[in-house]
């Protein structure tokens, strides 16, 4: 059977910033899908110019994330993350908007991915909205590495603002969410245990809290639990908004809008969306090291070159810190000093 020919990552990356959107979309699988190719991607994407503003949209599953994404893109594109009507683009447009709708459970079925895009399919004649599903798929460091080259290409190929949607929130979705300028998490009324069971993930990461489906009973005792969490917890300068909406019928998606503008704008006064985003890089940089250390540790494995320290750790005459050294040394590394891990 012929073998297909690898696409060549730097013609698609020109394609895609024409405007192409099948070369878009063979680059965002090539970042996805990880390998060689997937590096080359990245390295173009982050030498490319481009300063796309990320929201992420976190929250658990039939939060009515996906409607509520779908009412972003439509105020996005009116509106641009400026505000203003017309301010970003011609005619009264915002811009572009890209929807990155991330499913970390399902790298092949797609079932709940699919659901998130036929929700958002009011927009598929629009030719400056790109709504993209993705998985981890092979990718080296998983979605906390695969996301982030992903809005990379997007910004890069011109869109100025980028949605990230998770499908839970799960460890693997709070960090994807968390890979972003701003970050909404969407609760429900009456998800008053599970915040106290989330909340200090939760409370790391949100930006703005949205209490959706807000015509329902529980709405008010919501708010409540919202406000004693933030009240317990040692904020910064800024103090995330809580903000009520109905997805279904668009009641307080403007004002959602409003106060990912507002936060965006008081990233931009008080300097900080630039050390924001320096951390953010430095994190992803780290989980890319992380992840090649293990990559190196089971290519040892599989060329039988493995060296046994599970069955000595067990035995109790190596202890884990010797049996980590022993794992560097073998792969021509320095080993540590032997601090623990919380030194």
């Amino acid at each position: 059977m012929p073998a297909f020919p690898v696409p060549d990552p730097e013609s698609l990356f020109e394609a895609a910033r024409q405007g192409d959107r099948a070369a878009l979309a063979r680059l965002l699988s090539l970042a996805e899908r990880g390998g060689p190719p997937s590096r080359a991607v990245a390295a173009l994407a982050y030498t490319a110019p481009g300063d796309a503003y990320t929201v992420g949209i976190t929250g658990a599953p039939g939060a009515g994330k996906s409607t509520l994404t779908d009412r972003l893109i439509t105020l996005g594109r009116r509106t641009g993350v400026t505000g203003a009507d017309g301010a970003d683009g011609a005619d009264g447009a915002g811009g572009p908007v890209a929807v990155l709708a991330v499913d970390p459970s399902s790298p092949y079925s797609g079932g709940a991915i699919l659901g998130d895009r036929v929700r958002m399919s009011g927009h598929t004649t629009d030719s400056d909205v790109y709504i993209r599903s993705m998985a981890t798929r092979g990718h080296l460091g998983g979605l906390s590495v695969a996301v982030p080259d992903a809005v990379r290409v997007l910004s890069a190929v011109g869109f100025p603002v980028v949605l990230v949607e998770t499908v839970g929130v799960g460890q693997q979705e709070v960090e994807v969410a968390a890979a972003t300028d701003t970050t909404v998490v969407v609760v429900n009324p009456g998800w008053g245990d599970a915040i106290q069971a989330n909340k200090a993930g939760l409370l790391e990461i949100a930006d703005l809290f949205v209490i959706n489906k807000a015509d329902r009973p529980g709405a008010r005792e919501t708010r409540r639990d919202l406000e004693l969490m933030l009240e317990l917890t040692e904020l910064g300068e800024w103090r995330p908004p809580i903000v009520e909406t109905v997805a279904s019928t668009g009641d307080g998606v403007e004002s959602l809008w409003a106060a990912i503008v507002e936060h965006r704008a008081h990233q931009l006064d008080r300097g900080t969306l630039v050390e924001h985003r320096r951390r953010r890089l430095e994190r992803e940089f780290g989980e890319i090291l992380v992840a090649r250390v293990r990559q190196r540790i089971e290519s040892l494995q599989r060329d039988g070159r493995h060296v046994d320290v599970v069955g000595p750790l067990l035995e109790g005459r190596l202890d884990p810190y010797e049996a980590a050294d022993r794992l560097l040394a073998a792969l021509g590394m320095e080993p540590g000093d032997g601090a623990g891990a919380g030194s």
